[in-house]
């Protein structure tokens, strides 16, 4: 058993695949001058998606009829899995790590969620080994992606009914000022006479003045802070938490004792990098817009549509739906010898592995103040959610006494150990703008994402083996005349 493991993990590691994910991650590292085209990425990103639904909508057409109650339950196992992800990638991360609530509310929906990427490599090292797999798989890949953000909006409304400020911080934590999200609304805005009274009595340093004018403010709102009888304004153009912001100070006075307005500008490249791996345009003037006016909903329209229909769950689905109807008008596109979704399917996936690997090591670099304690994190969760999900989808076998191909423990084991990077980066800017940017994508594609497809896979396939090896399922009656 050893020995094959070490001999596919060797055998694994040297893939095409996964020799050009590692040619794309020594691009920053030796900062060779390579900027990978946005439109080509999205282009080989919308063909991927695609590709795979057509090829799962044909094979989830030729299903037998009573494969489609098993495909059914997978579902539903599949979607209540990684929400229960979720919701214990959050607890863990309140108990083991430093980092604000609301980023582990954030990064806690990335993880129950599911990846794209992560999935088609695995198919892609399944089908060069000739692994079989369910035909329904692509199916739980749109399934699972739903419930990281619904636990991610859900968690960070029940932090914005507890007081949290509009800069994302909470009661407690460093940087909370529990009038930011009144004073957001207005400039003008002036509250009670009591908080007026409190708030200018207060005292403040001006390092602690130079760090509300860094961290104040999510969207375009104003925010003003005042200080015994002087009032500083301030004006942010970027969503809250973002990194790398500089306050300018004006230099001025206006006549009403009121210092010149100073600015603050936000990091676009982390919206761009964002909107690129979200397959979306971002306007980056209107950040945080859609926060403002959530109506103390987490589930509004706007934000129903961008779950369940954002643009990689539309597509994928597009797919399933185009292949399944084609094949029962009797017409098969994925054979053998198609030149377009067979044959230069594992070419363009390997492109896609060169830029992946170029964003996830541009995301190492995000780690640095997060503490070791996240970065473990990242590590031991695709293990510890991967296994779990195998033992589940075991026990699924059992009850329905039909044993499953290893290539579907392989799959389902990494859509509960992967993390979103296109569904949730979309989400998280249109409904939590207070979350960082880069703390979530730093963990799901410079750590998970990179661990998965070098040493994940084949781990799982090790565990699947021996969990089928040793736990073999009691094939039923029924299941035997059905095979």
């Amino acid at each position: 058993m050893l020995h094959e493991f070490i001999d596919n993990f060797t055998h694994n590691l040297f893939k095409p695949l996964l020799l050009f994910f590692y040619a794309g991650f020594l691009i920053p590292m030796f900062h060779v001058k390579l900027e990978f085209p946005k439109a080509v990425y999205q282009g080989l990103t919308i063909y991927l998606l695609l590709a795979i639904g057509w090829k799962g909508g044909e094979e989830l057409a030729g299903l037998e009829p009573e494969l489609y109650g098993q495909a059914a339950g997978f579902m539903i196992i599949g979607f209540f899995t990684n929400f229960a992800i979720g919701i214990a990638a959050y607890t863990a991360l309140r108990w083991t790590t430093k980092i604000r609530q609301v980023d582990a509310a954030t990064v806690a929906g990335y993880y129950g969620s599911d990846s794209a990427g992560t999935f088609v490599t695995a198919m892609g090292v399944l089908t060069a080994g000739h692994i079989a797999f369910a035909p329904y798989m692509p199916v739980l890949l749109a399934v699972m992606e739903i419930p990281g953000c619904l636990v991610a909006l859900y968690l960070v409304a029940k932090m914005r009914e507890k007081g949290m400020d509009a800069a994302g911080n909470m009661p407690g934590e460093t940087g909370y000022n529990r009038f930011r999200e009144a004073m957001i609304a207005s400039p003008r805005h002036v509250g009670t006479d009591e908080e007026h009274d409190e708030y200018d009595h207060e005292e403040f340093s001006e390092e602690e003045l130079e760090e509300e004018l860094v961290t104040a403010g999510a969207g375009n709102g104003k925010v003003r802070a005042a200080r015994s009888n002087s009032t500083i304004i301030r004006s942010s153009g970027g969503s809250a938490g973002r990194g790398g912001s500089k306050a300018s100070h004006g230099s001025g006075s206006n006549g009403n004792g009121s210092a010149g307005a100073g600015s603050l500008s936000g990091s676009t490249s982390d919206d761009e990098m964002d909107a690129m791996l979200a397959l979306q345009e971002v306007n980056l003037n209107k950040g945080g817009e859609s926060a403002k006016k959530k109506g103390g909903s987490f589930l509004n329209p706007t934000l129903l549509h961008e779950v369940f229909l954002n643009p990689g769950i539309f597509l994928l689905f597009a797919g399933i739906t185009i292949g399944f109807i084609s094949r029962l008008q009797g017409e098969k596109v994925t054979q053998t010898d198609d030149a377009l979704f067979v044959h230069l399917f594992h070419g363009l996936l390997c492109i896609f592995l060169l830029e992946m690997g170029m964003t996830a090591s541009k995301k190492l670099k995000d780690l640095g103040n997060a503490g070791w304690q996240f970065v473990t994190f990242a590590l031991v969760a695709p293990n510890l959610f991967a296994t779990c999900g195998m033992l589940i989808a075991h026990g699924y076998s059992m009850v329905l006494g039909q044993p499953f191909e290893i290539g579907t423990y392989v799959l389902f084991a990494v859509l509960c150990g992967a993390a979103s990077y296109i569904a949730l980066p979309a989400v998280q800017r249109l409904a939590i703008p207070e979350a960082s940017p880069t703390l979530p994508l730093a963990a799901s594609l410079g750590v998970t994402f990179s661990y998965n497809v070098t040493i994940g896979i084949p781990v799982y396939m090790m565990i699947a083996t021996i969990l089928t090896k040793y736990a073999p399922v009691a094939v039923t009656a029924a299941a035997a005349v059905a095979s």
